[in-house]
């Protein structure tokens, strides 16, 4: 890691945000909103199958019939998917996706555990190569985390942009990371930037306003590189994290605003999430197992 001052958040002053548009709405309206958002269908979605009590930090495996079980739910709402993992089980999500005729942008995971990265690149590798991939993602908030130096991460996206030189590659990181690391820019066909108001205490009333100075950060120093949002959601219960409240209501709010103005502008988007997932509470209390648009059975939640 570099030894230069490094920023973990957008300094921006609040006050002159614009305010939502949607928080006028009632809530019928907004589920109305919500609903034609997905059947007009959004560019993308998160896509994790994990079900029950399954939990990818035990090493649980994962089966084809869940997989494509869960994507049949999201199918008819999504033009791509985004995916985290090709190992336990996870490598047969893009060819499934694909044989739906949805597209892929395609994670490896990557963390400090050496042996396994070198499993997850083999996997991804051999995905691009037989075609199931779009786009690729190496890596996940690998320097947020602080799991390997950023040259064995950069070593690990040019062998992959070597072996697959047809198939666009990038790392996904808060959206912080590409200003304070430029040296990723440099390494990457397009830039994935996982952007929160949630996590950074947003008032839902300037939640996207906020979202939007995000993007813009990124865009400023993206050397004209593609800028995907490969990362933003809103949770449906937990207890306020700051001036942010998790609800149905601010869930269903930050997705209309999202999507008006990524849908107005040309911006892709990867909404995050499917699914709520319960392994995710072991990491991030009760805010991390409410993210998705629907619930762990599979239930439509708006």
């Amino acid at each position: 890691m570099s030894s230069k001052v490094k920023i973990n958040y957008l300094l921006v002053n609040r006050k002159e945000l614009e305010l939502s548009k949607s928080n006028k709405d009632p809530i019928n309206s907004l589920k109305l909103k919500v609903k034609n958002l997905l059947d007009d269908k959004i560019h993308g979605i998160s896509f994790s199958p994990y079900t029950g009590d399954q939990n990818p930090a035990r090493f649980d495996w994962i089966y084809p019939e869940q997989i494509e079980s869960r994507l049949l739910i999201i199918k008819p709402y999504v033009n791509w998917i985004r995916t985290f993992s090709c190992t336990l089980g996870n490598e047969a999500i893009a060819p499934i996706a694909k044989k739906h005729g949805l597209k892929t942008l395609v994670g490896a995971w990557i963390g400090d555990d050496l042996e396994m990265n070198e499993a997850e690149l083999d996997n991804v590798i051999r995905i691009a190569k037989e075609g199931h991939a779009d786009m690729v993602a190496i890596g996940n908030e690998v320097m947020l985390r602080e799991d390997i130096p950023i040259e064995l991460l950069i070593s690990y996206l040019k062998r992959f942009k070597e072996a697959v030189p047809n198939v666009p590659v990038g790392y996904v990181d808060a959206y912080y990371t590409f200003v304070n690391e430029p040296e990723l820019i440099e390494v990457c066909d397009v830039i994935f930037a996982n952007c929160y108001p949630f996590w950074e205490h947003c008032n839902i009333e300037l939640a996207v306003s906020y979202m939007k100075k995000m993007y813009a950060f990124v865009k400023k120093v993206s050397k004209d590189k593609e800028v995907i949002i490969s990362e933003t959601g809103w949770p449906t219960k937990g207890e306020s994290y700051g001036e942010a409240l998790p609800s149905f209501e601010h869930a269903a709010r930050y997705f209309i605003d999202t999507f008006e103005w990524a849908n107005s502008n040309n911006i892709k988007v990867f909404y995050f999430s499917s699914f709520d997932e319960t392994w995710k509470t072991d990491e991030e209390g009760e805010y991390g197992a409410y993210w998705g648009l629907w619930n762990g059975d599979g239930v439509y939640k708006f």
